[in-house]
């Protein structure tokens, strides 16, 4: 297969996943169907099965890619760690962006729409975890490892104390979202005070004069 069928094919496969992600969000997965699909891609039926099985593995990629590209989104201050960021402000800036990035309406409407959908599909709760909550945990763990050896903050499980910073900071704004809706997403200030207070009640438990709680 040369370069330019190969370019094509990667274009159509990315028109008919974002067709589909719009789809998808709006009308549910029950109520969409593959037609409804290949109109919004603007390409026949025949084009979509030749790149997904069916409906089912189609929303698996729309639902995988969405959290995925989050996640992805989250991880690039790992990626991009400066040598000489202190903890407090590395992590302000982790929890700000990981705030923006999760709570906003489309990735809120894929969380509904992926809890509904867990009983049909017993695999995709596992699958969006790994891709989004899960991914941003690893990364998080990454940096606490990096500030761990720089003896800025001290504990035995990073992994665990990872998981903790990332509910402390998500939960409550994201099930506030999940039952009152988009109107709860939180403003510019909010997510500010979320943010400042995550990361003092964190650095009050695994800062560098606070005592590590004992593993269990």
């Amino acid at each position: 297969m040369n370069n330019g069928a190969q370019t094509r094919i990667a274009r159509s496969r990315t028109k008919i996943l974002a067709a589909a992600s719009d789809v998808f969000l709006s009308e549910g997965y029950v109520a969409s169907s593959m037609e409804q699909v290949a109109l919004a891609a603007d390409v026949s039926i025949q084009t979509i099965y030749s790149h997904f099985k069916g409906k089912g593995a189609l929303f698996l990629e729309v639902a995988t890619d969405l959290a995925g590209g989050a996640a992805s989104a989250v991880g690039n201050l790992v990626e991009t760690l400066p040598e000489d960021t202190p903890v407090e402000e590395w992590l302000t800036r982790f929890a700000t962006q990981q705030l923006k990035v999760v709570l906003t309406p489309t990735l809120m409407q894929l969380r509904r729409m992926v809890i509904g959908e867990v009983g049909r599909f017993p695999q995709l709760g596992r699958t969006l975890y790994e891709a989004g909550p899960g991914r941003a945990i690893a990364r998080l763990t990454t940096g606490l490892q990096h500030y761990i050896e720089r003896g800025e903050i001290a504990m035995t499980d990073p992994v665990r104390a990872a998981k903790q910073f990332n509910w402390l900071l998500m939960g409550g704004p994201t099930s506030e979202v999940m039952y009152l809706g988009e109107a709860a997403i939180p403003t510019e200030p909010e997510m500010r005070t979320q943010v400042d207070e995550t990361v003092a009640i964190f650095l009050a438990a695994y800062g560098r004069e606070a005592t590590p709680p004992a593993s269990a």
